[in-house]
């Protein structure tokens, strides 16, 4: 900028970029957390904004269990492998998915577009038949005589891998789905001052007994929420560079 220019007035779109690069760059891994405990309205306020990440068709195939009792926390913790973040972490929230909870979605959202009046009857034509493609996928795609074929399809052709055909890529598919809202959780704690650790490393099967998870569910992802303690290890961040990471067409 030359000496003594005026700088023009920063626009709506700059202070959203502002704010979210802040936002991420604030994100980090935390591992050591505080014994300051997490108010409910501030987990509840990062759970909502969480509700709103996008997920395939919309059918949000997950469910998010919010520990809270001190007894099934400290059993989720153990069953983390003995992780300093779940030890240490005064929240604990787990990330489950399912066919299941895409179905139960799908019924629900049919309930809304038929009795919402903030839709038109086109807006509503449309959704009726995506919904009525999503359900018969839900009740015919995902049954298990699916999963031998998809295994000999992908094996010839690996990018059909990730088709939701079949018991088990029906599942990955509800956990893909579920990683959005837990990267929505992750960047939400950011924002409202709360620090969080994702976890892969865990026992799946313990932590789905010690929350009675129905079978055909599948856990993605655990989070530590809390507030980072004073000598938490926050090192630099090591990143790919664009040009490795990025390919243009």
């Amino acid at each position: 900028m030359r000496p003594n220019a005026i700088s023009a007035p920063q626009s709506e779109a700059d202070r959203y970029w502002e704010t979210f690069c802040a936002i991420n760059a604030r994100r980090r891994a935390i591992r050591d957390f505080d014994d300051v405990p997490v108010s409910d309205d501030e987990v509840c306020e990062v759970l909502e904004q969480a509700l709103l990440a996008p997920s395939s068709g919309n059918l949000q195939p997950y469910q998010l269990h919010w520990i809270r009792d001190s007894a099934t926390k400290a059993a989720i913790a153990a069953a983390c492998e003995g992780q300093r973040a779940a030890a240490s972490a005064p929240v604990l929230l787990v990330v489950a998915a399912s066919v299941a909870i895409a179905a139960q979605t799908a019924a629900l959202q049919v309930e809304y577009v038929e009795r919402t009046s903030l839709l038109d009857e086109r807006s509503k034509g449309y959704h009726r038949r995506q919904l009525t493609t999503f359900r018969r996928f839900l009740r015919w795609g995902t049954l298990m005589l699916w999963t031998p074929i998809h295994a000999v399809i992908s094996a010839v052709v690996p990018a059909f891998s990730l088709l939701p055909f079949g018991s088990t890529a029906s599942r990955h598919w509800a956990a893909r789905s579920a990683v959005y809202t837990a990267q929505t959780i992750l960047l939400a704690a950011a924002a409202r001052g709360l620090d969080s650790c994702p976890m892969e490393g865990f026992n799946a099967a313990k932590v789905a007994r010690i929350l009675e998870l129905p079978r055909g569910t599948v856990i993605p992802i655990v989070i530590a929420l809390g507030r980072r303690r004073g000598d938490a290890r926050a090192e630099p961040r090591w990143r790919r560079s664009f040009d490795v990471a990025v390919t243009r067409h």
